[in-house]
């Protein structure tokens, strides 16, 4: 009941808006509707605008799912001598392999 009344709350000043949005006036008589693309309104540059707006926007989505995905979490920026590390502590290499391979590491 909360959500329906909050609803109606936000879109009651609309109303005036929508009322006027198609008023008559400024086109041919016995004319219907809005004469898109053909000598009224924003024509080509007003489509192609919007097709570069949703793209624009399209594209920044993309980017920051991929850019969320990389970085989310349980996904570690390990370096090979954490990994190194991590083997030394669970036992798989010896210290004395260990050492050879930070050293190459770091050289």
């Amino acid at each position: 009941m909360i959500k329906l009344s909050l609803f109606t709350a936000c879109l009651a000043p609309l109303a005036p808006a929508v009322a006027f949005a198609d008023a008559p006036g400024g086109y041919a008589e016995g004319y219907y509707g809005h004469p898109m693309m053909w000598g009224e309104g924003y024509g080509f540059f007003g489509v192609g605008m919007m097709v570069v707006f949703w793209g624009v926007l399209i594209v920044l989505a993309v980017l920051a799912l991929r850019w969320l995905m990389e970085r989310g979490p349980g996904r570690s920026q390990s370096t090979a001598l954490d990994i190194l590390k991590e083997r030394l502590a669970k036992g798989e290499i010896d210290p004395e392999e260990y050492q050879a391979r930070r050293k190459a590491l770091e050289e």
